[in-house]
């Protein structure tokens, strides 16, 4: 089971993302963040504490929420990453892409 959500706080876009983001559930969430896409100038916060896997399809929703944030001057910031996802994004190149809390 995968929840994802979008809020607006502060002029920015917060993504909570929590449960396995594998293939299924991934066309779920790409629906929810789509609208991330086009940020609108706004920088894109993207809390991942309860994140607890990811499949390449969740990958490449990152690679189109940042394509769509550096194109408008916005910045990503993917937050709590666990280590087994942060593993995943060493190995994938992921880590010079994102800034990191």
């Amino acid at each position: 089971m995968m929840v994802t959500k979008i809020e607006e706080i502060d002029g920015k876009y917060i993504a909570t993302l929590e449960g396995e983001m594998d293939t299924a559930a991934a066309e779920e969430a790409e629906q929810v963040l789509r609208p991330l896409y086009n940020s609108s100038g706004k920088d894109v916060v993207i809390e991942c504490s309860g994140l607890d896997y990811i499949a390449s399809s969740g990958l490449r929703i990152l690679i189109l929420i940042l394509k769509g944030a550096k194109a408008n001057g916005s910045k990503v910031t993917l937050k709590h990453v666990n280590d087994d996802i942060m593993n995943v994004f060493k190995l994938t190149g992921f880590t010079t892409l994102f800034d990191f809390e």
